[in-house]
């Protein structure tokens, strides 16, 4: 298929609820560009974070757009604010967590789309009903590796 050209307006894509407080605006899927990129904007409360974890198949982009974000990419730890920008390669174990005192928004972009299938594939879906092994054997069709539990 060839990708073509399109806008997401203000409020434009698909949500996931994915806990109290915590949401994805989905704007770019994979589908719709030739799974050359997906694109979302994660609304993270205080408190929210990942696991460890690493994707096979994909590099991964994350701007903070407003709040305190922790990162650690390998064994490298680093606090950033609004503006911060993080380049994830594919195979390098990460994970985030809002450190701040405030609802943390990020923009994150998977480069080929492939890993953000774990979000397209959680749409429709209420919010923590996917958890356990099903939310792992999802995350393994999309090329993602569970290192360990949150670090943080």
């Amino acid at each position: 298929m060839d990708a073509k050209g399109f806008v997401v307006p203000p409020g434009g894509g698909s949500v996931l609820n994915m806990a109290p407080g915590r949401s994805a605006a989905l704007k770019l899927l994979g589908g719709e560009t030739g799974d050359s990129i997906m694109l979302f904007e994660e609304t993270a409360p205080v408190g929210a974070d990942t696991t460890f974890h690493l994707h096979h198949d994909s590099d991964e982009v994350a701007y903070v757009l407003s709040g305190e974000i922790t990162f650690k990419i390998g064994e490298e730890v680093t606090v950033g604010g609004s503006g911060t920008c993080a380049f994830i390669p594919r195979g390098v174990p990460h994970a985030w967590k809002n450190t701040g005192a405030e609802t943390g928004r990020v923009v994150f972009l998977y480069t080929p789309a492939g890993a953000g299938g774990f979000f397209e594939e959680r749409l429709g879906r209420p919010a923590g009903s996917i958890n356990g092994e099903e939310a792992n054997e999802i995350r393994r069709r999309h090329g993602w590796e569970i290192i360990g539990p949150p670090p943080f």
